[in-house]
């Protein structure tokens, strides 16, 4: 089953919460990024990332596929007055000069590329020293919370997601930068409740890969009114305080400290 972000472009665009102030505040108090720099954003979607480091003075590049995701990114950055460079491309077939960034983020999309090649080629793309930044900003599905009775709905409609019952952390991607040679690993996560009406929460859940990415639009349609009814019958108070973990992978590329 195929999945495609374009077909949601709009509800991903209008309903998915994207990082927040918190997770940009800590990459600039730390040091990870600073205002000036030549950033790299892959699979920068609707370019919730990219156009944060872009607010707070980066020099910012959008990668992505998909044009309808790159279109909306567009609309967007206008509207929050930043220019962002976009550039449409799979990771894996994308070109750059060598030693071309001081920093590589990847926000919500490096489980979507083959890691190996990805990690090989943001270590090309960073200049010595420059760091690369995998990041997650998930919801947590907890015993008996809205999230997953969500879950259990997806799963209902499409039993071939694999995106459950996930805990918002990922070891597996230390792994994969330390094999591409990366030094410095360091990992921090914080947990934050997010506000979403019924109305967001279902155009949340329609931008998925589990609902809107993939299944037909009849289908879509007929999860959407049982997510809504539901809802409605366990979840009735609004605005719903859904949980979330930010989590972020943070390693250094090969050469002298920047």
């Amino acid at each position: 089953m195929t999945t495609d972000f374009g077909r949601t472009a709009s509800d991903y665009a209008r309903h998915r919460a994207g990082f927040p102030e918190a997770f940009f505040e800590r990459l600039f108090a730390d040091g990870s990024v600073r205002k000036g720099d030549v950033v790299l954003d892959l699979g920068t979607g609707t370019g919730t990332v990219a156009r944060g480091l872009a607010l707070r003075g980066c020099e910012v590049t959008g990668l992505d596929h998909s044009a309808p995701l790159l279109a909306q990114a567009a609309e967007m950055d206008r509207a929050a007055g930043v220019q962002v460079t976009q550039v449409r491309a799979r990771v894996e077939n994308a070109e750059f000069a060598s030693a071309s960034f001081d920093a590589i983020t990847a926000g919500q999309c490096w489980h979507w590329f083959d890691r190996p090649r990805t990690a090989a080629l943001v270590r090309k793309w960073l200049r010595p020293g420059g760091r690369l930044l995998i990041a997650h900003f998930d919801w947590v599905p907890l015993a008996g919370n809205m999230v997953q009775d969500t879950e259990r709905l997806i799963l209902a409609y499409n039993p071939a997601w694999t995106l459950h019952s996930g805990s918002g952390l990922y070891p597996a991607w230390l792994k994969d930068v330390a094999e591409a040679g990366f030094s410095d690993l360091r990992t921090y996560s914080f947990d934050l409740d997010v506000p979403y009406s019924h109305a967001d929460w279902r155009g949340r859940i329609r931008a998925s890969a589990g609902i809107g990415a993939t299944l037909d639009e009849a289908k879509v349609a007929r999860f959407d009114a049982e997510l809504a009814g539901m809802l409605a019958a366990h979840h009735a108070a609004e605005p719903m305080a859904v949980p979330h973990r930010v989590w972020v992978l943070s390693a250094v590329a090969p050469g002298a400290l920047v």
